[in-house]
């Protein structure tokens, strides 16, 4: 009874990691997308490094994410606070969903257009990942044409996903935490 009572209250040590894992490789792959992109350029060979980190960190968040939300579906998660308006729920719920949401079609947008170049895609330099065989066996001129499309899908939806990421922290730090002084932020903080 107690372990389902404490569910009810707080994430479980899984769900944090996850959360806290995920959380800090989007915002470091956002920061590195941002980097390569509008600091160097095509030929400079640190490129090459940075894109393939990159890349790895993109298919780590992949991972994880589908499989955070696995967990997610298969255990409970603690209630919103009582006093909540139906407005209020849905804000929550909407964010979180579409967090989980952008949390794979990032990634998934990043895999498809890292999918196109004729060089092998590697995780963290050691592991050949499998390219998306559709879009990898596309002619030069589709995959210029699929490129431009795959490019600005993934470069918005990381900027939608750092947006609400940036909300979401704003309601925990901001709203639970110094307005309503509730215990919300508390559930998601390892060892609270």
């Amino acid at each position: 009874m107690k372990e389902g009572s404490e569910r009810k209250i707080r994430y479980g040590t899984v769900a944090i990691a996850f959360h806290w894992s995920i959380a800090l490789l989007v915002f470091l792959n956002i920061a590195l997308g941002i980097y390569f992109v509008q600091f160097l350029e095509r030929q400079n060979p640190a490129r090459v490094a940075v894109v393939g980190l990159h890349e790895s960190i993109g298919i780590s968040i992949l991972l994880l994410s589908v499989m955070r939300l696995l967990w997610r579906l298969t255990h409970p998660v603690p209630s919103l606070p009582s006093d909540f308006s139906f407005g209020q729920r849905l804000l929550a719920r909407g964010t979180h969903y579409g967090l989980y949401f952008l949390l794979i079609f990032v990634p998934l947008a990043g895999w498809a257009l890292a999918s196109l170049p004729p060089r092998p895609l590697l995780v963290f330099g050691a592991m050949v990942w499998p390219k998306i065989g559709v879009l990898a066996a596309l002619s030069a001129d589709s995959k210029k044409a699929a490129g431009g499309y795959l490019a600005i899908s993934h470069i918005a939806s990381a900027f939608l996903l750092a947006f609400l990421a940036v909300g979401h922290i704003a309601a925990a730090l901001f709203y639970h935490a110094v307005v309503r002084r509730d215990r919300v932020l508390q559930r998601m903080l390892p060892g609270t």
